[in-house]
């Protein structure tokens, strides 16, 4: 699992790649509650490369869209692979999130 930061426009994008599980859930999660706390209120998490997610990769996204809730901030997700997409739709995650095609898409909603 890599993260990278960047920002475009007003948006902090997070750009996920390879697999966010157990083993690095915890990694991944400070890696993105430390853009929450920098005082961002617009983030898009690209899953352009994420390419597996567990229930605890599932319960982060959760953690992080809640915590943008309270901060009256923007989460929105982008670049879902089908896979990813349908364990979003299974899960019943793609009724909570706002969920995009790509990130232009994101960035103009």
């Amino acid at each position: 699992m890599n993260t990278t930061l960047v920002k475009s426009g007003e948006y902090s994008v997070i750009i996920v790649e390879g697999r966010v599980d157990t083993t690095n859930a915890g990694e991944f999660e400070k890696a993105v509650m430390d853009v929450v706390e920098s005082g961002t209120d617009k983030i898009i998490l690209d899953c352009t490369g994420l390419n597996y997610i567990s229930s605890s990769g599932l319960r982060i996204f959760l953690i992080v869209h809640k915590r943008m809730l309270a901060k009256k901030g923007c989460l929105k997700l982008c670049s879902l692979q089908p896979g990813i997409k349908e364990i979003f739709d299974i899960s019943g995650f793609s009724t909570i999130f706002s969920i995009f095609p790509d990130q232009q898409t994101a960035e103009s909603d």
